[in-house]
């Protein structure tokens, strides 16, 4: 199993991955329950009192509500009211009355209000959520990635083991035939025999970090039911990936020079929350303005005929109220700017720390890269020793405690590769992290 193939049903399938497709859709939720604020609306108001058989009052008012985006609404009326005991300015003509007409908030609530910033605000949450979930995913892809490389390198150091046990049983072989035809000393054969058990042992502690291991890469293999998988045991890690690791990262071409940090989900997260504060702290900004609400309704009893509506016949209203000293308000815009300029270095802070670390990981990956060269040629040297060593040792000019001394070092060379390789893989993961970037799938 691919490295690719591996995070591609990570991405699919894991259910972390799809709660993290949740924080979507409960933005888009909300966003429908912003656009809410300017359906419009029907009312329908009945009241009726009848006592002793007589009808003391009977009314009915009847709306349609057209709120808009600024602080307008249009309004269409209908009443029709009678009774004994009707208030007069109930009074109505006997078919009822007919209205239209818009109220309108000149001061406080015109050019902003809180239905108006609940709609902003809403649209800078659903981009700001895309943007977290992508974190999150890249998070859980990541955390997916270390498990892998973690199989990967309990798996090439269960082939080491394996290996070397062959060797270690071929060679006792050979030492006990020396010793029985009188070429070997006894303690010889003892001395391959504990370098054999040894090499058991050694295979027997790999062989549980590798079960342990696969076991961990299963948390993350889900199928589309929801259902977990085991991995099987015929299933391997693909011991290539260090050829296709920045293709499945999709940062074979990333170049540090070029990385532009505002398009960082991070940074744009963290800007659609400023936008958001914005909106908020200038709501707060329109509160301190004196509330100056004015509306005019047209009066007809024939509904049924446009021309009908004149200036001779109105309904019209003024509403005015202000605080005398506005601490409340001057309070709630001051927490907002502060709310702002929190946020604002919160976005600095965040680039700095960004760019920062992508190029320490660049600086790290470099070195690997030297340090993998390096080892590399240290375990062919090693190799070369032990081949030298072990053909002396058969013609009778070394000793097979000099050949286990090659063996042994040769295997900590080559586990140390393996442990390389591993941080070689993981700062690769980092780096994937960091700059948040979609898999190729």
């Amino acid at each position: 199993m691919t490295l690719s193939e591996y995070l591609s049903y990570v991405k699919n399938y894991h259910p972390i991955v799809k709660q993290a497709n949740l924080i979507i859709n409960e933005s888009e939720a909300k966003l429908l329950k912003a656009r809410g604020a300017f359906d419009p609306k029907i009312e329908v108001d009945f009241n009726k009192k009848q006592f002793k058989e007589k009808e003391y009052y009977n009314k009915l008012n009847a709306a349609f509500k057209i709120p808009t985006y600024y602080g307008i609404e249009f309004k269409a009326n209908f009443e029709n009211n009678d009774g004994y005991y009707l208030n007069p300015e109930n009074t109505v003509p006997e078919d009822g009355l007919y209205s239209a007409g818009v109220s309108v908030s000149l001061l406080n609530g015109l050019l902003i209000n809180k239905r108006m910033a609940s709609l902003k605000q809403a649209k800078f949450f659903l981009n700001q959520a895309k943007e977290e979930q992508q974190i999150l995913v890249n998070e859980i892809l990541y955390n997916a990635a270390l498990s892998y490389f973690n199989w990967l390198k309990t798996y090439h150091q269960n082939s080491v083991y394996k290996e070397f046990l062959t060797n270690a049983k071929t060679r006792f072989k050979a030492t006990k035939r020396a010793f029985l035809e009188g070429e070997k000393p006894a303690i010889d054969t003892t001395e391959a025999a504990i370098t054999l058990k040894t090499r058991k042992l050694n295979l027997e502690k790999s062989r549980i970090k590798l079960i342990k291991s696969s076991l961990e890469l299963s948390n993350f293999l889900w199928l589309s039911d929801n259902t977990p998988v085991e991995l099987q045991d015929h299933i391997i890690p693909d011991t290539n990936t260090i050829d296709n690791v920045d293709t499945t990262f999709n940062i074979a071409l990333f170049n540090n020079a070029n990385f532009d940090i505002n398009n960082h989900p991070k940074i744009k997260s963290l800007a659609y929350k400023i936008k958001s504060l914005t909106i908020d702290k200038n709501l707060k900004l329109n509160n301190l303005l004196p509330k100056l609400d004015v509306q005019y309704n047209f009066l007809t009893e024939n509904g049924h005929q446009i021309n009908s509506l004149n200036t001779q016949n109105y309904k019209a209203g003024i509403n005015f109220k202000v605080p005398l000293f506005l601490r409340k308000e001057r309070g709630d815009l001051k927490l907002s700017k502060i709310k702002l300029q929190d946020k604002k270095l919160e976005n600095e802070i965040a680039k700095v720390a960004i760019k920062n670390k992508v190029t320490a990981i660049e600086q790290e990956l470099a070195s690997y890269v030297l340090q993998n060269s390096l080892t590399t040629d240290i375990v062919k040297d090693y190799g070369t020793l032990l081949k030298a060593e072990d053909r002396k040792f058969f013609l009778g000019e070394s000793s097979l405690f000099l050949v286990n001394y090659r063996e042994v070092k040769l295997i900590e060379a080559k586990l140390k590769a393996i442990d390389l390789e591993n941080a070689f893989f993981k700062t690769k993961a980092s780096l994937f992290k960091a700059i948040v970037i979609s898999i190729n799938e």
